[in-house]
C-alpha cells in the first residue's frame, strides 16, 4: 500500500477548496451571492472563507479536507488527486523493472438526492428561545410578536432558536437555526434562501425595506428603534440569511411598490463588498447603512442599551445625591 510524506500532506493543506472547486467541479455549484452552493449538497457552502456544510455542522478552509469529508477520500488518495502524484513505495528497495502503478482515487459516494423542506419540530415552549433572545436585548414584546405569527419558535431537538421565511402563499419554506447554547448557526435541510424571514411594516404604506444578515440583527435594528435608541423606522425589515441578494429580489419580485432598500449588512468585508451587488438591482435607491458601534447591529443595541442602563444609574444617583 501506497503512502505519503508529512511534506506531501502540507502541500496539499495549503490548496485552498475554492480554487480546487473553480478548476475541477465547477459544473457541481452554482453562484450564490459572493459565495457558491454545491447542487447536490444545498446546504454546502463555499467562499473565500472556505467551506461549511450546514446539516452536517462541518467545514473548512483546505481542500484536502473538503475532499475526505464531503466526497470520502482516505488521505492518500485526497492527497495524491490534489498533488496530481503517485503514493511513495513503503519499500526502500529500487525496482527498476518495476513500473509504478498510481493507485486511483477513491470513488466519491454519490449524490445524495436534495431533501425536501421540513421544518423543525416544535418545542412544547419557547422558554430558552425567549431567554436567549432576551440576553441578546431583543425587546420581548417584539419577540412574542413573532412567536405569535409563527415565524419564530424553539425547537424540539437541540431547543434551537428557530426562524421561519415563507413563501407568498404563507408556507414556510426556510428555516434558519441559531444555538441556544454555543455558537450553532445553520439551515434546515431543503430551505429555500430566497425566501428570508420578514419583520412586517408599521407603516403599510412605506415604500423602503432594510435589509440585513441575520434575524437577530433585524430584530436588534427594531428594538434600537421601539426603545428610542435610533431614528425610527416604519417599513419592512427582511433577513438575507447571510449577503446573497436572492430573498431581496424575490421580496420586490412581490411588491411593486418597494422602491427604496437600507442595507444594514454586517461592517465588514463580506457586508462591504456586498454592498454593489445591491446597488446594481433594477427599479430600487439604495443606501448604506452602518452600526454606531460595534460589526453588526445586534453588537450596536448591546452597547447602547449598556450606555443607556449606565446613563441611568448616574442620573439616579445623582437625584439620590440631591
Amino acid at each position: 500500500m501506497g503512502f505519503v510524506s508529512k511534506e506531501q500532506i502540507e502541500r496539499a493543506r495549503c490548496i485552498h477548496v475554492l480554487d480546487y472547486v473553480l478548476s475541477h467541479e465547477k459544473c457541481s455549484v452554482k453562484l450564490v451571492g459572493s459565495g457558491y452552493r454545491h447542487r447536490d449538497h444545498p446546504s454546502l457552502a463555499i467562499n473565500e472563507d472556505g467551506w461549511y456544510w450546514h446539516s452536517h455542522q462541518t467545514g473548512g478552509k483546505s481542500a484536502l479536507n473538503y475532499l475526505i469529508e464531503v466526497h470520502g477520500y482516505g488521505l492518500v488518495d485526497a492527497v495524491c488527486t490534489l498533488l496530481e502524484e503517485e503514493p511513495a513505495s513503503r519499500s526502500d528497495r529500487p525496482q527498476p523493472n518495476r513500473q509504478a502503478k498510481p493507485i486511483k482515487p477513491r470513488t466519491p459516494h454519490p449524490p445524495k438526492e436534495p431533501k425536501s423542506f421540513v421544518k423543525p419540530t416544535r418545542n412544547d415552549n419557547n422558554d430558552r428561545a425567549i431567554s436567549y433572545l432576551q440576553s441578546r436585548g431583543i425587546d420581548i414584546a417584539l419577540i412574542e410578536d413573532c412567536i405569535r405569527r409563527g415565524d419564530l419558535y424553539e425547537s424540539r431537538k437541540y431547543r434551537n432558536v428557530t426562524f421561519i421565511g415563507r413563501d407568498e402563499h404563507g408556507k414556510a419554506r426556510h428555516a434558519s437555526m441559531r444555538g441556544t447554547l454555543g455558537n450553532f448557526k445553520g439551515d434546515a435541510d431543503g430551505s429555500d434562501k430566497k425566501y428570508g424571514f420578514i419583520l412586517p411594516p408599521q407603516d403599510p404604506n412605506s415604500n423602503a425595506v432594510a435589509v440585513f444578515e441575520s434575524p437577530v440583527d433585524a430584530l436588534s435594528h427594531q428594538t434600537m428603534c421601539k426603545q428610542g435608541l435610533i431614528e425610527p423606522f416604519g417599513g419592512w425589515r427582511l433577513s438575507l440569511g447571510g449577503t446573497s441578494t436572492s430573498a431581496l429580489e424575490h421580496f420586490l419580485a412581490l411588491r411593486s411598490n418597494i422602491t427604496h432598500c437600507i442595507i444594514c449588512l454586517d461592517n465588514d468585508k463580506a457586508g462591504n463588498r456586498a454592498v454593489e451587488k445591491f446597488a446594481g438591482l433594477p427599479g430600487i435607491t439604495v443606501e448604506r447603512s452602518l452600526p454606531a458601534v460595534g460589526s453588526d447591529f445586534n453588537e450596536m443595541l448591546q452597547t447602547l442599551q449598556r450606555v443607556e442602563r449606565t446613563q441611568h444609574r448616574v442620573r439616579h444617583n445623582c437625584v439620590r445625591s440631591l
